[in-house]
């Protein structure tokens, strides 16, 4: 694994995410930026893709539940290969193939339309019990929202998972601790989320969502777990990389205007993130 160039790839992304942004006018910075580390090492490390064959067969699969946060996995893609970096000028826009959650039919390289949240945990299942079924060797990856667990559908996909042994899926969740409304302990609280997995079945693993060593650790250490799925609990923080967005709830949605989007270029540009 080569650190400094995974450092200077989710500094790029980053640095996508904010022009995106403030060319659409909209969007979610607060997530997008929060979870870039942890795409950016699967895609440029560990998962099995071919850019210029989104649709092998053989391909990982990633579906990124919590679909507000598409301008990273856009940014990602782009920056892999998958189509022009050209096109993260038009998110957002009329007829762009990069919509405001991600829809497969459209964007090259998208394994599953998502954006209503607590679902992607079940279309992760179906792809992983297939991939037993089939015999494949492929690997499901799906990001979770902190927040998106308070929705149901995430306990009964748990449930399932476990049910199947679905080894072949890794759940990531993007703990950074805010939604759209405030903190997740005000809004409803959804600790011990390591405690309610186990008691479902799964494997936890926590780490440091922003350490590229412990995020590659983990995924080994999925890869390496039978008999069950494994949930890897990331600490992250919101708006990582730029100073006046981190931790702060006002970010999860929104676009920096000219003279925040010139400041926070300028700070990342001259960051190690």
């Amino acid at each position: 694994m080569d650190k400094e160039f995974l450092k200077q790839k989710a500094k790029e992304v980053r640095i996508d995410i904010i022009n995106m942004l403030a060319e659409a006018g909209s969007g979610h910075p607060g997530g997008s930026l929060s979870c870039a580390d942890i795409l950016t090492l699967l895609y440029f490390e560990k998962m099995n893709v071919k850019p210029d064959d989104p649709k092998w067969e053989d391909r990982d699969r990633l579906v990124l539940s919590k679909g507000h946060a598409a301008p990273a996995l856009y940014a990602v893609l782009a920056e892999k290969g998958f189509f022009p970096k050209e096109e993260l000028k038009t998110l957002r826009k009329l007829d762009s193939i990069l919509q405001g959650h991600p829809d497969m039919k459209s964007t090259p390289g998208l394994d599953m339309t998502t954006g209503s949240l607590g679902q992607g945990l079940s279309a992760a299942n179906g792809m992983a019990l297939a991939g037993k079924l089939d015999k494949k060797g492929y690997r499901v990856y799906v990001i979770l929202g902190d927040g998106e667990l308070q929705e149901g559908q995430i306990w009964e996909a748990a449930m399932t998972a476990a049910h199947y042994k679905l080894d072949n899926l890794t759940a990531i969740l993007d703990f950074n601790g805010l939604q759209i409304d405030g903190p997740n302990r005000e809004v409803k609280n959804i600790e011990p989320v390591a405690d309610k997995f186990k008691a479902f079945g799964w494997h936890v693993i926590e780490i440091d969502g922003h350490d590229f060593d412990q995020i590659d650790k983990a995924i080994e250490e999925a890869k390496a777990t039978k008999g069950k799925p494994t949930l890897i609990i990331a600490h992250t923080i919101k708006g990582k990389g730029v100073s006046f967005m981190e931790n702060q709830v006002e970010w999860h949605a929104g676009a920096p205007n000219e003279e925040q989007r010139q400041k926070a270029i300028q700070e990342l540009e001259g960051s190690e993130v």
